[in-house]
């Protein structure tokens, strides 16, 4: 870890829409040079200026210029930072190189990928030089999959309380939802399936729910891509299009924690259909916005998210935990995710290096400030 830098975190690719969102956030919760020290880092020193100004952060507030092409101007910003908070997706296309320079530097690294093809590659080639320099990787900070990866340890919690012991399924049912991706998330979409046409293999990597647990394969897990009747919600479930990501780094972090689940444990994602607000994100990497664009704030703040996890136990007995958070998934809650992890994540200097999770990293303290300080709650409904 970067322990003497200057900042405890700079925003890069805080011009565009969901890094402006991380850095608004920021400047109205902790203002500048108080208990979070803080930066905005992008191309443009005009632009970023700019957008320090629109969001209401103060005049002081640092800025950073740095360029995902710019080798050197990357590894001066990661040289100033404890943690880089990045936005600039798609990853596969700008994150190799600010990647390679945290884990070399000790920086920790932050984004919000759902891109598992990509990840592969970072585990394969960073993990170790990351483990060394005591980096912190941390893929999927955001909606994606922060609210399921906690989700699962909060069930697991509660099951080992009121149980006896963790248990080796849990369901997570997408009950309730108001709001849409990001554009970021299409973009990504595109570039996966434009690397999957130059390299087919990678299309057994996604479809592999252990493509993140190098060296371990568990057992079968439900295909979740047919609608069926699940009698623990009562309700008809479909698929839900995050969950080839979302099952990837669940299983890796039940991987790195040391399998407290267990090596047999089982895992999918579905979605409760409902034909008058479907929540199962059918959609195509084509439809949404486009990076740099999104909703409205109005539509950001009467956004949200409600999950349901049901853990059950090789006898039959059952626990029943839920997620809620307060505002649109793919950016008003994204945005406060991301940056109250990297907090935590900063605020945590005996958690070891390596690309983690930040479930397998943070744990139950993650959840606890992502319930105080970003808007999700955490509850047991039966046990």
């Amino acid at each position: 870890m970067n322990r003497d830098a200057e900042f405890d975190i700079i925003v890069y690719g805080a011009t565009g829409f969901t890094g402006r969102l991380v850095a608004e956030h920021l400047a109205q919760r902790y203002g500048v040079g108080g208990e979070v020290k803080w930066a905005m880092a992008g191309r443009s020193a005009e632009k970023l200026a700019a957008v320090r100004d629109e969001i209401g952060a103060p005049k002081d507030t640092p800025l950073v210029v740095a360029d995902a092409d710019d080798a050197a101007s990357l590894k001066a910003m990661v040289g100033r930072a404890k943690a880089i908070v990045t936005t600039v997706g798609p990853y596969q296309l700008y994150g190799d190189a600010l990647i390679a320079a945290c884990a070399e530097a000790g920086t920790d690294y932050l984004d919000l990928s759902g891109e598992p093809n990509w990840m592969a590659s970072t585990v394969a080639a960073h993990h170790a030089a990351a483990k060394a320099s005591g980096a912190r990787i941390l893929h999927s900070a955001g909606f994606d999959s922060i609210p399921f990866e906690l989700g699962v340890l909060f069930a697991q919690e509660t099951a080992k309380a009121k149980l006896g012991g963790t248990v080796p399924r849990v369901k997570g049912r997408v009950r309730s939802m108001k709001g849409g991706l990001s554009g970021g998330t299409a973009a990504s979409g595109r570039a996966t399936m434009a690397a999957i046409m130059k390299d087919p293999s990678l299309m057994m990597l996604m479809a592999n729910p252990f493509a993140l647990t190098p060296g371990f394969t568990g057992p079968e897990q439900p295909r979740g891509d047919q609608p069926e009747h699940d009698p623990d919600m009562d309700a008809q479930v479909g698929p839900f299009m995050m969950a080839a990501i979302n099952t990837k780094n669940v299983h890796r972090s039940n991987f790195l924690m040391g399998h407290p689940y267990g090596t047999d444990f089982v895992y999918d994602e579905m979605s409760v259909v409902d034909p008058k607000a479907p929540a199962s994100f059918a959609m195509d990497a084509n439809s949404g916005p486009k990076p740099g664009e999104g909703p409205s704030k109005h539509d950001r703040d009467t956004g949200f998210y409600d999950l349901v996890f049901i853990g059950i136990a090789k006898d039959g007995r059952k626990v029943k935990v839920s997620v809620y958070g307060d505002r649109d998934p793919g950016y008003g809650s994204t945005s406060k995710l991301i940056a109250e992890t990297a907090i935590c994540l900063v605020n945590s200097p005996e958690v070891a290096g390596g690309v983690l999770t930040p479930g397998a990293a943070l744990g139950t303290r993650l959840i606890e400030r992502l319930q105080e300080k970003a808007g999700l709650s955490f509850k047991v409904e039966a046990a």
